[in-house]
């Protein structure tokens, strides 16, 4: 799901922020040599911070909350001053730090794309750094927002059983992990009628989970 949340707000953000942006991707250490990447912006990178807490939301504790929390930095720069690359300058590509952490927020606040999370809810805005570049005013900030999901552990002394191509958990197969059979298919379930719940059955009945012809 870390993955998948990522990859839905990268791509919401590229439709959403158009050409406000030269580049909307995952963050890859780019604010470690900001003279290199001059060129590239303003840009906006997304990022994995971590998972703030775990608990469990079932009484035998095999399904679990879990909250994490994702990060969007920002940065932009303007040859006018400092102010300016935080609140824009008076030609359309001097956007500003400012109007693309609004824009950010606005755009994600709210929203899950589709996937089986909670919608993402907005956190700290934090300064990432302020400087000069060749003449150029730089800054950069981090945009955090957090979401909740379930998962599902594995039963006490089981290992993972795939079944499909669309289980999460073929990785395991992929990796050759150790693996356990997959469980079998629930076909049918037996109803028993007592009369007054001792004695034998005065009736049976079998329920079929999927339709099939019997004799």
């Amino acid at each position: 799901m870390i993955s998948e949340t990522e990859l839905a707000m990268i791509e919401r953000l590229r439709a959403g922020l158009g050409d406000m942006v030269k580049e909307v991707s995952s963050y890859g250490g780019e604010l470690d040599d900001v003279g290199a990447i001059v060129r590239a912006l303003p840009a906006v990178w997304v990022t994995f911070l971590g998972i703030q807490s775990s608990a469990p939301v079932s009484t035998h504790k095999n399904r679990f909350r879990v909250t994490g929390r994702f990060a969007v930095m920002v940065t932009a720069y303007n040859v006018r001053q400092e102010a300016a690359q935080r609140r824009g300058g008076p030609r359309l590509d001097e956007v500003g730090c400012n109007l693309i952490i609004r824009s950010v927020r606005r755009l994600l606040t709210r929203q899950d794309m589709g996937l089986p999370i909670e919608p993402l809810m907005p956190g700290r805005v934090r300064s990432l750094f302020s400087s000069r570049l060749n003449e150029k005013a730089m800054s950069a900030y981090s945009c955090e927002f957090d979401t909740v999901w379930i998962e599902e552990a594995l039963a006490c002394g089981h290992w993972p059983a795939p079944e499909g191509d669309d289980d999460p958990d073929r990785v395991f197969a992929w990796y050759r992990g150790r693996l356990d059979k997959p469980y079998p298919m629930h076909e049918s379930t037996g109803l028993a009628y007592h009369l007054d719940g001792q004695g034998p059955a005065v009736a049976q009945d079998i329920i079929f989970t999927e339709a099939k012809d019997h004799d």
